[in-house]
């Protein structure tokens, strides 16, 4: 469809795995697999990017902050992209670099596409391991689950496979359809996207008026994935992307069903509203063009 916005794909797509064939300090084996190992590798994000909270959620989850070390960059991109600029000096204290694109850059210098968050570093070689988000929280269930120090079985295989098409029906009606919107060229591209962002919030809705969560009492990887969206959706994708039909908090069961999360260890505390706000609203020029960013909503409303 002419004026549909478009994600582009992922460009650095390696993975850690205790199965690499590359000793300890090694890079990747022929496969791809960098060796599992404890404080070697860097996770980048950023408090305003759905797509890099969602690797912090999970990763707090399962206990392995202790093993995977946190880097955060600035809300507010300027021409180079992401920068250290919350940091001392305005640089990375473990990488040494100001622009997350130098890491990107010493991994491809030929790359010239968008440089994204979430994105694991390798410390030893400054390399790009991965910017897979999708595969990035899966295989922190997995790949990385001889380092976890907490149990949360966020990939049950009882209901993996209806979990998988779930995810994929969210990621491309609610996750990626809120920017659909939001960047639509067109208003037959916009009208499209927000057709089906509402008829899969109504499927959802209706889901969770039988269900605590998505597959019952446990909170499993769709729930992570979702709530990620979900928490954003009020302070800026109602008013900011188009996404006005209504509220998510006039949506009784996937208020109720976000505010548990929010109050669930490990995710409430990662949210940070003001960051998410000036992120959006200041780096998106073209649909905000003053720069103003919105005091409201009222966000006790997630506590009370």
């Amino acid at each position: 469809m002419r004026g549909e916005f478009v994600r582009q794909p992922n460009r650095f797509t390696g993975r850690v795995s205790a199965e690499s064939a590359s000793g300890p300090g090694g890079g990747p084996d022929e496969h791809g697999r960098w060796p599992l190992e404890a404080g070697r590798y860097r996770l980048i994000w950023s408090r305003a990017c759905p797509w890099a909270h969602r690797a912090v959620i999970v990763r707090g989850l399962l206990g392995l902050d202790q093993s995977l070390s946190l880097g955060t960059v600035d809300p507010i991109r300027d021409e180079r992209g992401w920068r250290f600029g919350l940091d001392p000096g305005g640089r990375d204290p473990v990488l040494g670099i100001e622009y997350l694109a130098e890491a990107y850059a010493d991994t491809d210098p030929a790359y010239e596409g968008r440089v994204t968050v979430p994105a694991i570093i390798d410390t030893v070689s400054g390399c790009v391991v991965t910017n897979d988000y999708p595969q990035i929280t899966l295989d922190f269930s997995t790949e990385w689950a001889p380092l976890a120090t907490r149990h949360a079985e966020l990939l049950p295989p009882d209901v993996r496979p209806e979990m998988e098409q779930l995810m994929h029906d969210v990621f491309t009606d609610v996750n990626n359809g809120v920017y659909r919107c939001g960047f639509a060229a067109t208003q037959e591209a916009y009208e499209e996207a927000y057709e089906r962002l509402f008829a899969r919030l109504d499927a959802l809705e209706d889901r969770l008026s039988t269900r605590r969560f998505l597959f019952g009492d446990r909170i499993t990887e769709a729930d992570v994935r979702l709530f990620t969206t979900l928490v954003r959706f009020d302070a800026v994708y109602h008013n900011h992307f188009k996404c006005n039909r209504n509220k998510l908090s006039e949506m009784p069961n996937l208020w109720r069903y976000a505010r548990e999360l929010y109050n669930t260890p490990g995710f409430g505390e990662t949210v940070d509203f003001d960051q998410i706000k000036r992120h959006y609203y200041v780096t998106h020029a073209h649909l905000n063009p003053s720069g103003v960013v919105p005091v409201g909503p009222d966000l006790s409303v997630w506590t009370v």
